[in-house]
C-alpha cells in the first residue's frame, strides 16, 4: 500500500536552509572578489648592458642561474652507495661466516664497495677541478659541498667495506 504525497514535490527552488532572513556578513567585509590573480614574479633585470656605439642598441648579458656539477651528483650517490654495499656486506659476512658462504659474498660486495668509494673519491676530485675551472672563465657551476660530501662517504664507505672483509676473516 503506497501513500500519495500530499503535494507534488517543488522543483527548481532554491534550498530552504542558510542565514535567516537580515542576517549577512559581518560589518566590514565585504564579498570576495570574483577570481583572485596572484601577482606575476619578478622578472630579473639583465645583469648587464654593453652599447653599441654609434647606435641605439645594445649587448644584454643575462644572468643565468648557476647550476650543479655532474659529476659532485655522482660522487654523492657514488658515496652513499659505497656506504650501503658495505653494510650489506657485513650483514653477509656475520650471518654466513659459520656455513662457509658468508666470506665468499662478502668478499665480492666488499671488492664493489672499495670500487664505488674510489669512484666516489675521483668523481669528487674531477668535480672540483671543473668547478674551478669555471670559476676563473665566469661559467656559474656549483656542487662543492656535495664534492666534499662524496670524498668523505667514499673513503668511508671504502675503509668500513675493508674493515666488514677483515672482520668476517676473524669470525670464520
Amino acid at each position: 500500500m503506497s501513500y500519495p504525497p500530499s503535494q507534488p514535490p517543488i522543483y527548481n527552488q532554491p534550498p530552504a536552509y542558510g542565514p535567516p532572513p537580515g542576517y549577512g556578513p559581518p560589518p566590514g567585509y565585504g564579498q570576495p572578489p570574483p577570481s583572485y590573480m596572484p601577482p606575476s614574479p619578478p622578472v630579473a633585470p639583465a645583469m648587464r648592458v654593453d652599447v653599441i656605439q654609434g647606435t641605439p642598441f645594445g649587448v644584454a648579458y643575462p644572468a643565468v642561474p648557476a647550476t650543479p656539477s655532474g659529476p659532485s651528483i655522482g660522487s654523492l650517490v657514488a658515496g652513499i652507495a659505497s656506504i650501503l654495499v658495505a653494510l650489506f656486506a657485513g650483514c653477509l659476512g656475520t650471518t654466513g661466516a659459520q656455513d662457509g658462504w658468508g666470506l665468499v659474498a662478502a668478499g665480492a660486495f666488499t671488492v664493489l664497495g672499495v670500487f664505488l668509494g674510489a669512484g666516489a673519491i675521483g668523481l669528487a676530485l674531477a668535480s672540483m677541478r671543473q668547478i674551478r675551472r669555471a670559476a676563473g672563465s665566469g661559467a656559474a657551476i656549483t656542487g662543492r659541498g656535495m664534492a666534499v660530501t662524496g670524498i668523505v662517504l667514499g673513503s668511508v664507505g671504502a675503509g668500513l667495506a675493508l674493515l666488514v672483509i677483515v672482520l668476517t676473516f676473524v669470525l670464520s
